[in-house]
C-alpha cells in the first residue's frame, strides 16, 4: 500500500513535531490513568503490536530492501529498536506507576538538554541562540510545573518512578541522536516496522515475566480505548512524524519541541477536565514558545 502524499504545508517538520508532542502529552495522561488496568510492560507491548499492524500495510512493499542491509546497518537498527521502541515508553510507563504525571512531564523536559549535552560530548557545538532557546524554554517548563511558585519546585523530590523516568529520558536522547545513522535509503515505514519488531522482541519476555509474577489485565472499555489511543497516535503517527522531522531539522531542534508537553497538558486539562488556566500557565507557555522561536529562527547550519 503506497503512503498517501500530503500537501507540503501538512508535512512541515515543525508541524509534525508539534503534533507528535501533542500525541505524547496525551500518552502521559493515558499511561498514568491505565496504571491500575494494564501493567506497564503489557501496555507497551499492546501499544507497539497495534502500531505494527498499522505500519505493515505501508511497509510491506519496502521490506525487501532489508535483505541488502550490512551487519553494521543491522546493528544500528537493533540499537534504535531497543532504545526507541523497547526502552523509552516502557520505562515511562513503569515510571508512571510510581510517580505523578507532573513529575514525569518535568523530567521528560530534560530530553532536549540531554540531547545537547550528549551532542557536545560527541563534538557537536550548538549555536549560541540554540542554547539560549533551550534555556528559555526550560524555564517556561519550570514555571508551569512549579505553578509559578519556586517553593513548590523546591519541594519536588525524586522517587523510584522519577529514576525510571530519567532512564527513559536518556534512552530517548540516545535514540534521537542515533537516527542520523539510520540506513540511508530505507523507507520510513520499513524503518518503523523494523524498529517496532525489534522492540517487540525485547518486550515479549518482559511481558511474560510481568504476567507470571501476578500482574493482571483489566480490559474494560475505557482501558481498551486508552490502549488504542497509545497505539494509533503516540506510537504509529508520533514515530512516523518524529523520525521524519529529525531527518529534516536535526536532533537538537526536534528534541526542543518536547518542552511543549507541559503547555499541551495545560490546554488538555482546560478542555477536557474543566481546569481553569492561571496566569503562570500563560507566562510559561510564552517562554516555551519564545525558546522554540529562538532555536528555530535560523536554518540548520
Amino acid at each position: 500500500m503506497p503512503v498517501p502524499r500530503l500537501p507540503r504545508a501538512l508535512t512541515h517538520p515543525y508541524l509534525l513535531l508539534t503534533l507528535t508532542v501533542l500525541f505524547w502529552s496525551g500518552n502521559m495522561v493515558v499511561g498514568r490513568g491505565l496504571r491500575e488496568a494494564v501493567p506497564p510492560m503489557s501496555l507497551a507491548f499492546a501499544r507497539w503490536t497495534l502500531a505494527l499492524l498499522l505500519t505493515l500495510p505501508f511497509a510491506w512493499p519496502h521490506l525487501k530492501t532489508l535483505r541488502g542491509m550490512t551487519r553494521k546497518q543491522w546493528g544500528v537498527l537493533v540499537v534504535l529498536g531497543v532504545l526507541g521502541v523497547g526502552a523509552y515508553n516502557t520505562l515511562a510507563y513503569v515510571a508512571l506507576v510510581h510517580t505523578t504525571a507532573t513529575n514525569a512531564a518535568l523530567l521528560n523536559s530534560f530530553i532536549p538538554i540531554a540531547i545537547i549535552a550528549i551532542s557536545w560530548f560527541l563534538g557537536h557545538q550548538a549555536r549560541l541562540l540554540e542554547s539560549i532557546g533551550v534555556g528559555v524554554s526550560f524555564v517556561g517548563v519550570m514555571v508551569i510545573v512549579s505553578r509559578g511558585d519556586p517553593v513548590v519546585l523546591a519541594g519536588l523530590s525524586l522517587n523510584a518512578g522519577d529514576l525510571w523516568m530519567l532512564a527513559a529520558v536518556l534512552s530517548w536522547a540516545l535514540y534521537t541522536l542515533g537516527l542520523k545513522w539510520r540506513p540511508a535509503g530505507l523507507h520510513p515505514m520499513a524503518l518503523l516496522a523494523t524498529l517496532t519488531m525489534i522492540g517487540l522482541l525485547v518486550l515479549a519476555p518482559l511481558v511474560w515475566v510481568e504476567l507470571s509474577s501476578g500482574a493482571r489485565l483489566h480490559l474494560t472499555t475505557p482501558a481498551l480505548f486508552g490502549v488504542a489511543y497509545t497505539g494509533i497516535f503516540p506510537a504509529f503517527l508520533g514515530y512516523v512524524f518524529y523520525n521524519r522531522a529529525v531527518g529534516e531539522v536535526g536532533a537538537s531542534r526536534a528534541g526542543l519541541f518536547i518542552h511543549l508537553m507541559p503547555a499541551f497538558s495545560t490546554v488538555l486539562a482546560m478542555l477536557f477536565l474543566g481546569e481553569a488556566p492561571r496566569a503562570y500557565h500563560f507566562f510559561g507557555i510564552a517562554l516555551i514558545l519564545t525558546g522554540i522561536w529562538l532555536t528555530t529562527r535560523f536554518k540548520k547550519g
